[in-house]
């Protein structure tokens, strides 16, 4: 059961009720949501594949900066051309499917950001590095680094954790 007060904080945050909430993944600094982690199918039986979901008004648009900078296009080189990379990537998606299939299968290999053969979302990818924690994905942590170098993200990521 997630806190009424953690749902109304998500609703004013994404200006609409939010639906299929299970938990809330992260929480800024100061306990506010930025993140919540959500069922594989929506209560109207429509199939949510997106398990980890970022919800920080500040966070989204600092995400889709990101994206329109053109930041996932060199990410997605690193992929193509960084075994390593890839396998950490490959390892991601899979603890992505695992975790929301043992909730409830939907039955599909698809995660969520692209994983594991482009890079697709950033979005997804802080959300899930958000929820998980440093190391899980390799992007999402990527990404991360970047913001949490500005100054306006000081008080919505922990100090020094994606440095």
């Amino acid at each position: 059961m997630v806190d009424p007060a953690d749902l109304a904080a998500v609703a004013q945050q994404l200006g609409r009720e939010p639906r299929g909430v299970l938990e809330i993944a992260y929480r800024c600094p100061n306990g506010e949501p930025a993140v919540v982690k959500t069922a594989p199918r929506l209560p109207d039986g429509t199939p949510f594949p997106t398990l980890f979901y970022l919800t920080h008004p500040a966070l989204t648009a600092a995400a889709s900066r990101l994206e329109s900078e053109g930041l996932m296009r060199s990410m997605s080189e690193r992929l193509a051309a960084d075994p390593e990379v890839a396998d950490a990537y490959r390892r991601a998606h899979e603890s992505y499917l695992a975790e929301r299939d043992a909730i409830e299968s939907l039955g599909t290999t698809f995660s969520g950001g692209g994983m594991p053969d482009r890079v697709k979302c950033l979005h997804v990818l802080i959300a899930h590095s958000l929820a998980k924690g440093r190391g899980v994905n390799p992007f999402g942590d990527q990404a991360l680094a970047v913001l949490a170098a500005e100054p306006a993200m000081a008080g919505i990521l922990a100090k020094g954790e994606w440095t």
